[in-house]
């Protein structure tokens, strides 16, 4: 994914990186704009998040059997993220809905950055840039009032333990894309997706039980905004773009930028949801709304626009380009997969206190 001589900086990385967390936090937006008309027309919503998961995985089946590989070089790793990232987050967050308002429930799930940041800062022990935690910040600013969530606020322990355990899942969608690429045995991006797909829509098959919706609704219409369409047709969206699309490019995103970033640039996923259910499902759009998608946009771009943090690497410089790998963001602490083994090296020594640990590294 990268030349052999980046540019000063690597903002072609970074803005690659930054494109498709976007793009995966618009694809991930639009998951409830297509679910809605289905559960309309008498899907229960865990049959619609079965349906969506299982439809995401069937799709991923040849990728899967192409990189069959990453089951032997990390299982661990594949089985976490389709527990964590895939089911975890699905089941947590439809449990805390049936019992706390949906408003409260997002921003309560969508405080998985800042834990994000607080579990690279203190768990892993890895640097935070002030830009990245200023700018989650205002983000779970702007998400209550994208939410509104003075219009439900309201305590039941638990639906918001349920709702927290979302965010903890979400916490873990951006840790294993991050570790996939690091480590000596990396997994490519398309495997982890893949895989986690496949586990988490079996683990979902044993809680939802598919086998009594009825699925003869997907060959009927259903009704978006007073206008008739197929069934199949948001089925489609919901399978191959809010989720085949929205994984894919999320996983790799991470790995372009750091665990924190990506996780700010993800809150855009409310502003979308709320922009699209507002053209396509003709849901009301106010002013709080409006407020709270912008201070969101200022999070995200306060998070991307951060510096990294610097940390000093003595003899780190190498005339073969490696000088060019260690400057990469440094509180991203991993390389993207298919790295040379000298930016291994300097990726795993970003954090040792003097030079000396790095020459035994080397």
């Amino acid at each position: 994914m990268h030349s052999s001589k980046p540019p000063l900086g690597r903002p072609s990385g970074r803005t690659l990186g930054l494109t498709l967390a976007l793009v995966s936090a618009i694809a991930f937006g639009g998951s409830g704009t297509a679910a809605k008309p289905l559960i309309e027309a008498g899907l229960s919503p865990l049959h619609v998040v079965w349906l969506r998961v299982t439809g995401a995985a069937v799709v991923l089946l040849p990728l899967a059997y192409r990189h069959r590989e990453a089951v032997l070089r990390r299982p661990g790793l594949l089985i976490g993220f389709g527990l964590l990232a895939v089911a975890g987050v699905q089941a947590c967050y439809f449990a805390a809905i049936s019992r706390i308002p949906v408003g409260v429930a997002l921003l309560i799930e969508y405080l998985g950055p800042p834990l994000l940041i607080g579990y690279v800062r203190f768990v892993q022990r890895r640097p935070i840039s002030r830009g990245a935690a200023i700018g989650a910040g205002v983000a779970v600013a702007g998400l209550a009032c994208v939410v509104e969530v003075w219009n439900g606020l309201s305590f039941d322990l638990l639906g918001v333990l349920f709702a927290l355990g979302a965010a903890c899942c979400q916490v873990g969608y951006f840790v294993l894309a991050d570790a996939g690429s690091r480590g000596d045995r990396p997994v490519d991006p398309i495997a982890v997706s893949a895989y986690g797909l496949l586990i988490g829509s079996v683990v979902l098959t044993a809680f939802t039980r598919p086998w009594q919706a009825d699925w003869s609704k997907l060959g009927g219409d259903v009704v978006m905004n007073g206008h008739t369409l197929p069934a199949l047709l948001p089925a489609a969206w919901m399978v191959l773009i809010a989720t085949v699309l929205a994984y894919l490019t999320g996983v790799v995103a991470v790995r372009h930028l750091s665990p924190p970033v990506a996780g700010v640039v993800a809150n855009l996923e409310a502003v979308v949801a709320t922009v699209l259910a507002w053209v396509l499902l003709g849901e009301h759009l106010g002013l709080p709304q409006v407020t709270g998608g912008l201070l969101v946009l200022a999070g995200a771009f306060a998070a991307q626009a951060s510096k990294p943090v610097a940390v000093e690497l003595v003899g780190a410089a190498e005339p073969s380009g490696g000088g060019a790998e260690a400057g990469q963001d440094v509180d991203r602490a991993a390389v993207p997969a298919g790295a040379t083994a000298l930016g291994e090296r300097l990726a795993r020594a970003a954090g040792a206190e003097t030079g000396e640990a790095l020459e035994k590294e080397r």
